[in-house]
């Protein structure tokens, strides 16, 4: 299987139950010297490297684009790179009208003589309910919580039903109903793999989203941030996302937060100090000690900011 690879780089491993499995290898970049020394690349570049790497087809992503991401420096000039992530996540407003277009695409196929069944999402998508529901009954009543939900399912059959339709029709599709936490929330505690096998490959978990907020997740480790629907779509359908080679900004983090600081001080302090630096278009890798000293939620409380 590796000897495939533009790179040789699809190497097998032997899990903790004995089995084997294979993962895009980016050592196989040092040995062949399309990498000096990966140590000297940021994590969040490495993420990147290796979704280009086991992504690397000579036509969506090219060996020239590899090696372009393999030689990020600090002084680089800006290059166009693709990015492949392994998957989407969707909020009802901005995400029920890309399942639309899926629909619609279905209903083209039909016309031109097709199988419709073969239009579907090329990667895991996962549609959350989140900015529906309203408040028609007050938290006076125990069962109000129930009673709006009720009334959302009445008041939205039709999208309910399409969308039921969605997760029954197409694969690698999800809806999370309403009610069970907003998008975000779900992505981090009950979505996100961090790593996870695909058609026998294991690989580093990332996505983008259809809302500013996606950066949440990378409170995890997971990297991901929010774009257009146009760009969801585009990954959906199985097209990379094309961006400039992002500039890595290094913030370290010591020590432990005093008594009576809470994260959400902590937060507006780094974006005070990263507005002064000038981040936009750029990523931030938190390291450090301090970092060992910060729970999971205080995390995403930094990413979400």
């Amino acid at each position: 299987m590796s000897d495939e690879h533009p790179f040789v780089a699809l190497r097998e491993f032997e899990t903790s139950s004995g089995a084997t499995a294979t993962y895009a290898a980016l050592s196989a970049l040092e040995e062949s010297g399309v990498v000096d020394n990966l140590e000297n690349l940021p994590y969040s570049i490495r993420i990147l490297l290796e979704a280009a790497l086991r992504k690397c087809d000579g036509f969506l992503v090219t060996k020239e684009d590899v090696k372009r991401i393999a030689g990020w420096s600090p002084t680089q000039s800006p290059a166009e790179i693709p990015f492949m992530p392994s998957r989407v996540i969707l909020q009802d407003f901005t995400g029920v009208p890309a399942v639309v277009d899926i629909a619609a695409l279905r209903d083209a196929m039909v016309e031109l003589g097709g199988d419709p069944v073969k239009v579907n999402p090329q990667v895991p998508v996962d549609l959350v309910i989140d900015h529906s529901v309203q408040v028609d009954v007050s938290g006076l009543f125990p069962d109000a919580r129930e009673r709006n939900l009720e009334i959302e399912y009445q008041r939205n059959m039709e999208r309910y039903q399409f969308l039921k339709w969605g997760q029954q029709s197409l694969d690698n599709f999800r809806a999370v109903p309403p009610g069970r936490g907003i998008v975000h929330q779900v992505n981090l505690e009950w979505i996100a793999s961090v790593a996870r096998e695909e058609r026998g490959v294991w690989l580093m978990d990332s996505l983008v989203g259809t809302d500013s907020h996606t950066t949440m997740i990378n409170g995890l480790g997971v990297l991901g941030w929010g774009v257009g629907g146009i760009e969801a779509e585009a990954v959906m359908l199985g097209q990379p996302i094309y961006m400039l080679l992002p500039e890595v900004v290094g913030f370290e983090l010591t020590g432990t937060l005093r008594a009576g600081v809470t994260a959400t001080d902590m937060t507006l302090r780094i974006v005070e100090m990263l507005r002064e630096h000038g981040v936009v278009g750029k990523f931030v890798e938190f390291h450090g000690m301090g970092l060992s000293n910060l729970s999971l939620p205080d995390r995403a409380t930094i990413a979400n900011m």
